[in-house]
């Protein structure tokens, strides 16, 4: 159980980037009121919440309807997560865990970022929302082990709540530079996990044994 809340924990934490989202988020609120930076922080974190939970919750059985065994979710989930962690570990943008540049560049004629960018693509991306599917799936038929995924969601987007309150501060202590390290280490263990979530879909497969 302790194993599966540190996965999770360490999946979510990379697949949502609570620190790489805030200071994307400051570059593009730079020049707006503290007190509408902050609604914007809590309307986005609460929505990405929203949109997540449903992933985690019956993102599973939805696979299930459409015959989508768990072999084949743990194989395609970690290509997806592998892609995400590859771009991560050299710093490049991608729609999986960020905004792409035209996205960005439509944010920045908006005065309300809550929904988007912030909700979703950057905090609920399709890195997170494959994320969610894949380890609710590992906790499957185990109420207590859902219950720590669950749990080990609902931290991490605290987290980020906490991250976008502070962005100013996070982007002026860690700096361009600063940023991309910490995103590359984080690509590391992304890439580690996702190539385990491959092996694990493929054993489970019968197609390695």
């Amino acid at each position: 159980m302790l194993e599966l809340g540190i996965v999770a924990l360490t999946t979510f934490f990379v697949t949502v980037g609570p620190v790489d989202v805030a200071v994307v988020f400051a570059v593009l609120t730079r020049g707006m009121d503290p007190a509408q930076r902050r609604a914007m922080a809590w309307r986005g974190a609460l929505l990405a919440t929203a949109i997540l939970l449903p992933f985690a919750l019956f993102g599973e059985a939805a696979l299930g309807v459409l015959g989508i065994s768990l072999p084949a979710l743990y194989t395609a989930g970690g290509i997806l997560l592998l892609l995400i962690g590859i771009d991560m570990v050299f710093a490049r943008s991608s729609g999986g865990v960020s905004a792409t540049p035209d996205e960005t560049r439509e944010a920045r004629s908006r005065t309300d970022l809550s929904v988007f960018p912030l909700a979703t693509p950057l905090l609920a991306g399709p890195g997170a929302m494959g994320a969610a599917i894949l380890m609710m799936s590992r906790a499957s038929g185990d109420l207590a082990a859902q219950a720590v995924v669950i749990g080990a969601l609902i931290a991490i987007m605290a987290l980020a709540l906490v991250c976008l309150l502070v962005a100013v501060r996070i982007q002026h202590w860690l700096g361009v530079t600063g940023a991309h390290v910490l995103t590359r280490i984080m690509g590391v263990l992304l890439s580690a996990l996702a190539v385990q979530f491959i092996f694990d879909g493929l054993a489970d497969s019968g197609v390695m044994t």
